[in-house]
């Protein structure tokens, strides 16, 4: 039926009843058809050729596992007929399993195996070894020690990321059913991880009203968080399950929605969200199995928790307990970006486009750190980056505590590399700026160079540390980001005089400049000291390395700055300045080959 009456709903999905019943309009319909052409142009769609060699590939990985298991049943001097039942199983989960992966995207798998083969020596040595010897198989990297233990592979070009959990059985039936709690009898916490990410895709399937909806308008989210940069688990963002639990509550809300009313309701609700209240899909299952549920009022860890979204499956976890302040910050305004442009769209006043316009990270913000990392070769790199990309959440929760959450981090989870260096190189970015309405006395400074070695030496302590692996960390101004950051290495003109855009306006009239709408490209020129800035103590210092084995490590001796930071925060009235009132100051850096040398550091 169409039209904008109520609909009779057969099912209560949720925890509490859903904020409306009604069905779509002419024009929901409608604008429905070119979001979805839109999703189509985008590319978001693979191809049938990739269906079927994704299959393919899963086939393969399927009869490697089990002829593993089989000689280790044999190894272990079980009898033949035990060596004829031995068997493993394998399972999708995440955007595979709820079905909107697109081109080129990973599949999560998980191998089920019988309870004589363990984690740590079977599936990281015995499988490790029996896959780095095939030719199918590349980019192999192990992460044993990660929350959710992981092997990361790409075979025949599929990228694959594979768990393993070991499961109280002799012999794993192909129709386990891993959804029942009875397969999480006698198993271990990382077990249970293993295995959740598979109980939780199955449960968010059931418990949304219409699954195709569901999945195209949980395609269109994730899109959108890429472009906006807010997608990424691993820096304190949120990452695909999150995102389909967010999309599957709204499912609940509106079930007889169709997904442009969906991508709608998604930012109104989430922009009026009173966080920490807990995202839910279902009531919490209570077992006595003994695991830890998530539960603030028993747990005061949990009480800490910024944006709780709790996953279906029991134990009930909190997948996003990586948020920090500084993150949900950033994600609110993003919320609030995508609730104006849909009223904009519903009004007939902007189209699906705009709402995906890319996040112009590198034209938001005056201040930035930047984290590079160099190893020796691309394997190295892999694993090294890894590891430092895992702990640049550390970072920003360092300088949020370090700072009274005063100085505010905006990491972006974008990689660069820049294809000039010898070395294999890596680098990431995070914004800074001051929290808005502090009031703070002139030249107050944040000194967040011990928050850095902090950092620093948390990094240094990789188990699997080798020569060549270094990290750099170190202060840019938004005039000074290097070019291979930017498509093509065009840096792109100052954005208040070709792209103006919502962040921009916010922080001008947020500091007092108010702009009319025919004087956007204009610039007024300002005291040159009423400004944020970042001024960095720059020093002969870096990550455990000699300052002579830079020029070793990437064949050129002014390839990387390393720096202390000191941040000093001036009273801001005004949020622009013309350069040529920049007051030029003179500090003191030793290059790597320890002469000293005065340079302009434009201080505002």
């Amino acid at each position: 039926m169409v039209g904008s009456e109520v609909l009779p709903s057969p099912k209560q999905h949720g925890v509490t009843k859903p904020l409306s019943l009604a069905g779509p309009s002419n024009a929901d319909l409608l604008r429905t058809k070119k979001l979805n052409k839109f999703l189509v142009d985008a590319g978001l769609y693979e191809s049938k050729e990739e269906t079927d060699k994704r299959e393919e590939v899963l086939v393969r990985i399927k009869q490697i596992v089990v002829d593993w298991v089989k000689q280790l049943t044999r190894i272990r001097g079980y009898t033949d007929q035990m060596v004829e039942d031995a068997n493993a199983v394998i399972y999708t989960f995440g955007s595979y399993r709820l079905g909107v992966h697109g081109p080129g995207a990973d599949i999560d798998t998980l191998c089920v195996g019988p309870s004589y083969v363990n984690r740590d020596a079977d599936f990281f040595f015995v499988l490790h070894d029996i896959l780095s010897g095939m030719e199918e198989v590349t980019e192999l990297q192990p992460i044993p020690d990660a929350h959710v233990p992981v092997m990361k592979f790409k075979f025949d070009g599929i990228s694959i990321d594979l768990l393993y959990a070991s499961v109280s059985l002799l012999v794993v039936p192909d129709n386990l059913d891993i959804s029942d709690v009875s397969v999480l009898y006698d198993v271990d916490e990382p077990t249970v991880r293993s295995l959740n990410g598979c109980r939780v895709a199955d449960q968010i399937l059931k418990h949304v009203p219409n699954v195709e909806h569901f999945r195209t308008t949980l395609r269109c989210l994730k899109y959108w968080a890429k472009q906006r940069g807010v997608y990424s688990n691993v820096t304190g963002f949120l990452g695909g399950v999150n995102w389909a639990l967010l999309v599957a509550r709204i499912c609940q809300f509106y079930p007889n929605a169709i997904p442009s009313m969906l991508v709608s309701r998604f930012f109104r609700v989430y922009t009026q969200w009173r966080w920490p209240n807990p995202v839910m899909l279902c009531a919490k299952e209570e077992e006595e199995l003994g695991f830890a549920v998530w539960d603030p009022r028993r747990n005061p860890k949990d009480r800490t928790h910024h944006m709780p979204i709790i996953t279906p499956a029991y134990p009930c976890m909190n997948s996003s307990y990586n948020v920090s302040t500084s993150t949900l910050r950033v994600m609110t305004e993003q919320f609030q970006f995508g609730n104006r442009i849909c009223e904009a769209i519903e009004l007939n006043k902007a189209q699906w486009p705009a709402l995906f316009e890319p996040y112009m990270f590198f034209e938001s913000y005056r201040n930035y750190l930047q984290v590079d990392i160099v190893a020796a070769n691309t394997d190295d790199l892999r694993s090294w980056k890894g590891w430092v990309e895992s702990r640049l959440r550390q970072l920003t929760l360092m300088i949020e505590r370090d700072t009274s959450g005063k100085l505010q981090c905006h990491p972006y989870p974008h990689e660069y590399s820049d294809p000039s260096k010898q070395c294999s190189h890596s680098a990431f970015f995070m914004g800074l700026q001051r929290k808005q309405g502090e009031v703070i006395q002139e030249g107050q400074q944040f000194d967040i160079r011990g928050t850095v070695d902090e950092f620093r030496h948390s990094v240094s302590m990789y188990a699997f540390w080798v020569p060549g692996m270094e990290i750099y960390v170190s202060h840019v101004r938004r005039r000074q980001i290097p070019s291979y950051v930017f498509p093509n290495g065009d840096r792109r003109a100052p954005l208040s005089s070709q792209h103006p855009s919502e962040e921009v306006s916010r922080k001008r009239k947020y500091h007092g400049t108010r702009v009319e709408q025919n004087e956007r490209h204009k610039r007024k020129p300002v005291s040159p000291q009423n400004r944020d800035s970042v001024s960095p103590v720059i020093v002969n210092h870096s990550h455990g390395i000699q300052e002579s084995n830079l020029e070793n490590t990437c064949g050129n001796s002014h390839v990387f700055e390393a720096v202390e930071l000191k941040i000093e925060v001036d009273m801001v009235l005004n949020s622009r300045t013309q350069a040529a009132d920049l007051e030029q100051k003179s500090v003191t850096r030793c290059d790597v080959n320890g002469l000293k040398k005065k340079i302009k550091c434009a201080c505002w």
